[in-house]
């Protein structure tokens, strides 16, 4: 195939990927859109109606009702609120504490980057179940939003310590910290005024990817009682109280499921493209 040939079909390729990834992007914009519209409408999730138990879809429920007759989109725009909410409130701190450690490991030295790396290698390896049940013993058997952001926290941070320490021993080597170092500026200075704004972009993508791996994981954990506690109205819980219902009423399952999951796609979906456009055809930010 000649040269021609193959830049043609590069091109054409990419135009494919390109049109394939816009609807993406609208998607996440436009949940994002929908997020926001439901953090203001004044919505009851706990109102209930045992008259109206099971009820179909109609202009007073638009998705119809759940076992005790609550209005299953308040619970499910409520829920929104708190399932997306809590996930930003603890990605925000996993982030930084992460981030924080990353650089301050990064910037040590060789040794107390290794010991750091094989202690990253051995929390990853402890799956975040059994870091929620921890917190939950230790907190004496009280679980809740707070046991939920410790155990998410402890399990969390990690994966943004790996990629800054990796990042910053990459930028320690690179023509402008050299300067800095030839001026006299102090270690701090260099690490964090220089060398931490050069790795914002690959932060922000791998922030909006990890995303979907801390909602699944709230989800997951208050599914397994871990969480919040009913009649809070969150996904996971949401998930948890309709299963014994799932031949009967299977949409007590299946739509807080369908929120989970196209919430972390689309999320993940504005993650990836922003590291494609970040990164450009060789794959460096």
């Amino acid at each position: 195939m000649s040269a021609e040939a193959m830049a043609g079909h590069g091109y054409a390729t990419a135009g494919r990927g390109e049109r394939l990834r816009r609807p993406l992007r609208f998607g996440a914009v436009a949940l994002l859109g929908v997020l926001v519209l439901l953090a203001l409408l004044p919505l009851d999730p706990t109102g209930n109606d045992l008259g109206a138990r099971f009820a179909g879809p109609s202009l007073e429920h638009p998705l119809g009702t759940d076992q005790l007759g609550r209005d299953l989109l308040a619970r499910l725009a409520v829920g929104a609120r708190i399932s997306v909410g809590f996930t930003l409130l603890a990605l925000a701190l996993c982030a930084l504490t992460g981030t924080l450690l990353g650089v301050l490991a990064g910037w040590a030295g060789r040794v107390v980057g290794q010991v750091f790396q094989r202690t990253i290698d051995v929390l990853v390896a402890v799956p975040a179940v059994l870091v929620g049940l921890v917190v939950v013993a230790a907190s004496g058997g009280a679980p809740g939003l707070w046991s939920l952001l410790i155990a998410i926290l402890v399990a969390g941070w990690t994966p943004f310590a790996r990629l800054t320490y990796q990042l910053v021993v990459r930028e320690r080597n690179r023509e402008y910290v050299e300067g800095a170092v030839a001026i006299g500026a102090r270690p701090a200075r260099i690490a964090f005024r220089h060398v931490l704004p050069n790795l914002t972009r690959p932060l922000v993508s791998h922030l909006c990817l990890r995303f979907a791996n801390i909602l699944l994981t709230v989800a997951g954990l208050s599914f397994l009682g871990l969480g919040p506690q009913p009649p809070t109205p969150e996904w996971g819980a949401m998930l948890a109280e309709g299963r014994q219902f799932l031949f009967n009423a299977p949409q007590l399952v299946l739509l807080p499921a369908a929120a989970v999951v196209g919430t972390a796609l689309l999320v993940t979906a504005l993650g990836r493209a922003l590291e494609r456009r970040w990164t450009g055809p060789s794959g460096q930010y």
